[in-house]
């Protein structure tokens, strides 16, 4: 077989141009898909980089948009947030928001922003940091103070290259007129989680000033771990359609549950995608038989000097199928590199996180194989049936 493999080479050699030309068709169709489904590894690993696992254990709940029709609805006071506790197993913390408009001044400028009324532990529970200054207390939810936290682009547009930490911040909120101090600024998220115009204000102040003992609007639940939040989620939909009657009484969603849901679309676009890919495979493929065919027509004197000086069917069949495994294989290989080669400029261009999915690149790899021996079958097969009196009296 080591005397096949090394003929085969030679023979490679010998025809430079056919040789190249049956691996170029290899070549496209591994690359095709190694380029298919690394792109679409990359674009997964940049969504997941994205979310963080700050935000893949977490479990959104609002109200649903269903509850004035069949008066349906879950009240977020104290009350649930305690059975829900209970009712729920793998809930690590349970922390409420609502959201108001609100312009801030100070001097001549003025921004208009949407606020969000948080309780302690927000910023940690979603991943988020302070570039400067310091995150709410807990007395400060209590009390009701009136501080802010606010993003990159709010402090830029109100104080400029000022340090706004303590500054003194005019705040209208509906009808009402309050004077607020800054107490951080956050750190730039990332694109799917910017925090530059975000303000964030203590809950302990919507709940006593805004609205008194406002129910929340939201609710964020933090799970025990990430893997738990599809569970989680599926368990509160249930708890909460039995408290109140209907499914429809509130809206609960997770990032992990979304990010499974992506991974499993972009695993069927690029499943088909690569199944189209492949088809180059399948042309190069009779590509080489045909090759392989004329290269037994060019080689009958020498496979009937072979069969003359005693070799067997099998090994006329051996030597032609190792030259026609042995294109498809080195095409394989060279797709493979080129393929990662491609996906990884392409990554770079496109802002996105490099993966590869090596699972492709050896089953691309072995289908390539495949393609080689099934295709150059036919033409081994007719080269061991030639009659080595016939082969030897052609020219």
């Amino acid at each position: 077989m080591l005397d096949d493999l090394i003929f085969a080479l030679r023979n490679f050699r010998r025809n430079k141009i056919r040789s190249f030309l049956s691996l170029l068709g290899i070549i496209i169709g591994v690359a095709s898909v190694i380029v298919i489904t690394s792109l679409s590894e990359s674009a997964t690993k940049t969504v997941e980089d994205s979310f963080s696992s700050a935000g893949l254990d977490l479990v959104h709940i609002t109200g649903g948009f269903m509850q004035r029709r069949n008066n349906a609805s879950v009240t977020f006071n104290e009350t649930f947030r305690e059975n829900l506790f209970d009712a729920v197993e793998n809930i690590k913390s349970i922390h409420y928001t609502n959201t108001l408009s609100m312009t801030l001044s100070r001097g001549e400028t003025t921004v208009t922003a949407s606020a969000t009324a948080v309780e302690p532990g927000y910023l940690a529970v979603n991943g988020l940091t302070l570039d400067k200054g310091s995150d709410f207390s807990i007395s400060d939810n209590v009390t009701g103070q009136q501080r802010l936290l606010i993003g990159t682009e709010i402090a830029e547009g109100l104080f400029e290259d000022e340090d706004p930490i303590g500054q003194a911040v005019t705040v209208v909120a509906g009808n009402a007129t309050f004077n607020f101090r800054v107490a951080g600024v956050l750190s730039s998220g990332n694109s799917m989680n910017s925090t530059d115009s975000t303000v964030l204000i203590p809950r302990g102040f919507y709940s006593k000033k805004i609205v008194p003992s406002a129910q929340a609007a939201s609710v964020l639940v933090q799970c025990t771990h990430q893997d738990k939040a599809p569970l989680v989620s599926q368990h509160i939909k249930e708890y909460i359609t039995f408290i109140s009657g209907s499914q429809y009484a509130a809206s609960v969603s997770s990032m992990q549950a979304m990010l499974e849901e992506y991974q499993q679309l972009t695993g069927n676009i690029s499943l088909i995608l690569s199944g189209i890919a492949a088809i180059s495979l399948l042309v190069g493929g009779i590509g080489i038989m045909n090759i392989m065919i004329v290269t037994v027509t060019e080689r009958r004197r020498e496979i009937g000097i072979r069969k003359a000086l005693g070799a067997g069917p099998n090994v006329i069949r051996l030597q032609f199928l190792i030259e026609s495994a042995l294109i498809t294989v080195l095409g394989g290989t060279v797709g493979i590199v080129v393929g990662i080669a491609i996906s990884a400029v392409a990554a770079k261009v496109m802002g996105n996180s490099f993966a590869v999915q090596w699972g492709a690149c050896i089953l691309a790899f072995v289908f390539s194989a495949g393609i080689g021996i099934f295709f150059g079958l036919s033409p081994a097969s007719r080269a061991a049936k030639l009659d080595p009196v016939a082969a030897l009296s052609s020219e």
